[in-house]
């Protein structure tokens, strides 16, 4: 089984975290070079694996798939880099193939009874990866927590 914790994001700090109406986990920097995967994520719960079950009791934020590009097939160099592509403000191609892209999962259900506990401050994002293998150990960069009030 993949599975990858982060280090624990911050939750809101202002005075009523009830007014929160909606949460999304922003993933940035996910990986779709290989095969395609699935990605299940958990607040709060680091030992989280496929068969745990998916309710906002146990933590589920819900999921995000991603369809791989299957590799890359080329052979001039830099071809399968997207960081070997120059590029400038006036560049107007569109992005190479094979760069990262950026993931949004609203997790306001999950989250909620988080941020109803004063005591909580802080909560770690797990993943947990099927199949196993399909994807980096890492299969983000980095994850973001935006929260929103009316």
């Amino acid at each position: 089984m993949t599975r990858f914790t982060t280090a624990p994001l911050e939750l809101p700090t202002f005075a009523d975290r009830d007014d929160v109406r909606r949460a999304d986990l922003v993933f940035h920097g996910v990986d779709h070079a290989g095969p395609s995967y699935v990605v299940h994520v958990f607040l709060g719960r680091e030992n989280a694996t496929l068969r745990t079950v998916r309710d906002n009791a146990h933590g589920y934020a819900g999921f995000y798939s991603v369809f791989g590009h299957g590799g890359c097939y080329g052979d001039d160099d830099g071809h399968c880099d997207p960081r070997a592509r120059y590029s400038d403000d006036f560049d107007r191609r569109l992005r190479h193939p094979l760069a990262p892209q950026t993931r949004t999962l609203t997790a306001t259900e999950a989250l909620h009874p988080l941020l109803l506990d004063p005591n909580v401050t802080e909560v770690p994002v797990t993943v947990v990866i099927e199949p196993e293998g399909a994807a980096p150990a890492a299969p983000f960069e980095l994850v973001r927590l935006l929260t929103y009030v009316d």
